[in-house]
């Protein structure tokens, strides 16, 4: 004759199903994430935020500034700002003079 399984015994294993559904799904939600993310690196990386054209890298003492190729705009990456703000004035005016 066949045992049949306790309330508590179904609930334990309904619950450990459920657990082991929910990983398998967070799982496919990450990788469906992370796919997404290179997908749109890809299609935004080095493009200007204004005008969407391609962006040239131009180092000028050791500070990557990205310069648009069709609207002309200047984009600082994080931290550059600061690094352009502790040169002196008379190197700024250059700075900004080798960009017009």
């Amino acid at each position: 004759m066949p045992i049949k399984p306790t309330e508590k015994e179904e609930e334990y294993f309904a619950r450990q199903k459920f657990d082991q559904a929910k990983k398998v799904e967070q799982e496919r939600q990450n990788a469906i994430e992370t796919e997404e993310r290179l997908k749109l690196r890809e299609l935004h990386y080095m493009r200007c935020p204004k005008c969407g054209m391609q962006l040239v890298e131009i180092d000028y003492r050791g500070i990557k500034i990205d310069k648009c190729t069709a609207c002309d705009g200047i984009w600082l990456d994080a931290g550059e700002l600061e690094m352009v703000a502790q040169l002196d004035k008379s190197v700024i005016d250059k700075f900004f003079a080798a960009f017009r």
